[in-house]
């Protein structure tokens, strides 16, 4: 801490300043003195005294309480604040946390009151050795009734401290272990947050794994520090700025604006760009309320999608061919469990392409008895696609899963349900390799920066496989479940549409993925239903900017 601070209360407007030998009240009257809730003099701990009631807080008791707990914090009396809360010792331990982030002075100002609940606005000021910068928010409190003491006490949450503070998480200021970076795309452009705000976690994860060793210098900033040792930190005030240094990544500014435009459109939307000829990322998009990475670390059934790998499969084992018919009729039972086509469709006398291009369950399940192989296709998602091979892309991502199953089990997993999980990297993953025939992992950063293992595939596609699931998904695309969702998609395209049902929601996760050229794409949009209606536009929005 620079310096120390005294406090006030002046008008309703808790003051904290600079000066005297520590951080202590300097005088607190009007409506928290006293009886109501907090009396103090100079130097001096908080002493607390809130009146033992019963029944719900009046809004006058929840007036006095959170006044008084703003005056004891703005007074720097951790102990006196947490006294006031239902929470002691986080509060204590949080309001010390405050005082060392360099605070020189702090306004608190109450606002709005609705019912027990009081808002406030904190206007701090923070100095570094000879800078000093404004640190301003606003946040609110619930004062709720002790469950013993019966008192007003205010309903403890790492919000109070800081609106972004979450559960566990703590405030912290100083010289941060990783200098900053400068992130640029494929072409030399600058990546930023505020221009492309999915790639924040990407940004400051590049930050984390790269910044010391790409040879910047540290500053000093005010910092959010997660709750586990790996979440990235979330910067709230850079006082001094350090050296950032520049790391390159294989991103595509154009695309990845492309997918940010694209997944705005639906809530809870993913969607994720790779170059077949090369595995690299030229985009990550997310529109999410909780900020998490599903478009690189999601654990979701991919539904359809994963048909590119089973007909893989197939093709691979000589048990279907593009050109020779397929069974694809309403229903088809395996296990005991009894599997349907949407809306119960049949397509008597279809060949294999065209099941697969109207996305036929049964045509896919029919075949398990022929197999004899309850691992053929988790073998063939490892071996071929390089499913689960701990992919290392440069930042955190979460490789897919196809685990071996039976029975009805197994049949589910044909057609992307069951135990598989996937997020749209995998996804596009896979499409890279069907379109290319040779798996290349997926990477945000040159392997060179770290010196990383990259993973590689036991084997190639086999030519005539490669030739065949490229046509059947150029079908799709053209005149299947895909067509309408990449009309406006030119070049060499090929798709693939995907639903997957998730127990307890009311609509299935929209699946679809897709080539043209030399770009792949996958998007997955929770509960957004039929793939071609919410994720297929996503798809095609980010290939028509490839």
């Amino acid at each position: 801490m620079n310096g120390a601070a005294k406090g006030a209360i002046v008008g309703g407007v808790f003051l904290a300043m600079v000066g005297g030998a520590g951080y202590g009240v300097y005088a607190l009257v009007g409506d928290a003195g006293g009886q109501d809730g907090t009396g103090g003099g100079q130097g001096g701990e908080t002493s607390v005294q809130a009146a033992k009631g019963s029944g719900p807080i009046t809004e006058k008791e929840a007036a006095q309480a959170a006044k008084a707990f703003l005056a004891a914090w703005a007074a720097g009396d951790g102990g006196a604040a947490g006294e006031l809360t239902d929470n002691a010792q986080a509060a204590r331990s949080a309001v010390a946390d405050f005082k060392k982030a360099y605070v020189s002075k702090v306004v608190i100002t109450p606002g709005a009151q609705d019912g027990a609940t009081v808002a406030y606005k904190v206007a701090a000021e923070i100095t570094y050795e000879s800078v000093t910068k404004p640190l301003a928010y606003e946040s609110k409190l619930t004062v709720v009734r002790g469950l013993t003491s019966g008192k007003p006490l205010v309903d403890w949450q790492a919000s109070i401290i800081h609106p972004e503070l979450q559960k566990d998480e703590r405030l912290r200021a100083g010289a941060p272990a990783n200098p900053p970076v400068t992130a640029v795309d494929r072409n030399g452009e600058e990546l930023t947050a505020e221009k492309y705000p999915s790639l924040r976690p990407v940004l400051d994860k590049l930050r984390e794994t790269y910044g010391a060793k790409a040879g910047g210098k540290a500053g000093a900033e005010v910092w959010i520090e997660g709750a586990t040792p790996d979440t990235p930190k979330r910067t709230l005030l850079t006082l001094v700025e350090g050296e950032p240094s520049t790391i390159k990544t294989y991103l595509d500014a154009k695309v990845q604006a492309a997918a940010e435009r694209a997944v705005a459109r639906f809530p809870e939307a993913s969607v994720v760009a790779v170059q077949p000829s090369s595995g690299h990322i030229l985009a990550v998009a997310n529109h999410r309320g909780d900020g998490y990475n599903a478009a690189m670390t999601g654990n979701r059934a991919p539904g359809s999608t994963m048909k590119i790998v089973t007909a893989a499969m197939l093709l691979d084992r000589g048990l279907v061919a593009a050109d020779k018919p397929a069974e694809c009729t309403k229903d088809v039972v395996w296990g005991g469990r009894t599997f349907h086509n949407l809306k119960n469709f049949e397509a008597p006398g279809a060949t294999f392409a065209t099941s697969f291009a109207r996305s036929c369950n049964t045509a896919f399940i029919k075949p398990i008895d022929r197999v004899k192989d309850d691992a053929a296709l988790s073998k063939e998602a490892k071996e071929v696609f390089g499913i689960d091979l701990d992919w290392k892309t440069g930042i955190d991502s979460t490789d897919g899963k196809v685990p071996v199953a039976t029975g009805a089990e197994e049949a589910a997993g044909y057609i992307g349900q069951g135990r598989i999980t996937m997020n749209p990297l995998n996804i596009a993953s896979i499409t890279a390799t069907a379109r290319s025939g040779v798996f290349r992992q997926p990477l945000l950063v040159s392997p060179d920066l770290d010196g990383r293992t990259i993973a590689k595939a036991q084997r190639r596609m086999k030519p005539s496989v490669h030739q065949q699931l490229v046509s059947m998904m150029r079908l799709t695309a053209t005149s299947g479940t895909g067509a309408n969702a990449m009309a406006s998609v030119g070049g060499d395209k090929g798709a693939k549409t995907g639903s997957a049902e998730v127990d307890g929601a009311g609509s299935p996760d929209s699946w679809f993925t897709g080539f043209s050229d030399d770009v792949a794409a996958a998007a997955m949009v929770e509960g957004g239903g039929h793939g071609g209606d919410t994720a297929g536009p996503i798809v095609a929005s980010v290939l028509n900017a490839g």
